[in-house]
């Protein structure tokens, strides 16, 4: 039995849904825009020596992890992705999580399928946001959906601290 606090959220999935779909179209968008627009290892400055946009293309995950593989990482990304969006859209549309968490899970969901996307569409996900110092230290590139990923994992610890703890 549903209680009153999650009933309104039960009946609001679809706006959370809404938003992670919000997320896929404007993480495809950009891809779309720097694949178009920039050469490959292209870099333009923004802010001279701290932030600006290049166009990299990264077969492995956070940070390259695994680039080398040899391909098999791609599956196990993609896999890893479905079950991650599918554990926490199945809890939205249960209404399990507080409106903040929906958030939270909104946006992971929109950022992990936007590079599952990008894996299967291109067999790599495109990067091109870089920010680094002069040029003696880069931070590696990142898109949209790497980006609503991490506030959604800020998010998700924000709400985990709001929540009260079982003794």
């Amino acid at each position: 039995m549903e209680s009153v606090m999650q009933a309104p959220q039960a009946r609001s999935w679809s706006k959370w849904m809404g938003l992670a779909l919000l997320v896929i179209v404007l993480d495809q968008l950009s891809k779309i825009y720097f694949n178009s627009q920039y050469q490959f290892g292209e870099v333009r400055e923004v802010i001279p020596g701290y932030f600006g946009f290049t166009l990299i293309y990264n077969p492995g995950a956070a940070f390259s992890f695994l680039r080398d593989a040899g391909g098999w990482q791609k599956y196990l990304f993609t896999l890893l992705a479905l079950a991650v969006s599918g554990y926490l859209g199945w809890n939205i549309v249960k209404g399990r999580f507080t409106p903040l968490m929906n958030m939270a899970a909104s946006f992971i969901i929109g950022g992990a399928i936007g590079n599952v996307i990008d894996r299967l569409a291109y067999g790599h996900v495109v990067d091109f946001i870089l920010v680094h110092y002069q040029h003696s230290w880069y931070y590696p590139a990142f898109n949209l959906a790497d980006s609503f990923i991490c506030v959604g994992a800020v998010l998700m610890v924000l709400d985990s601290m709001k929540q009260p703890r079982a003794h």
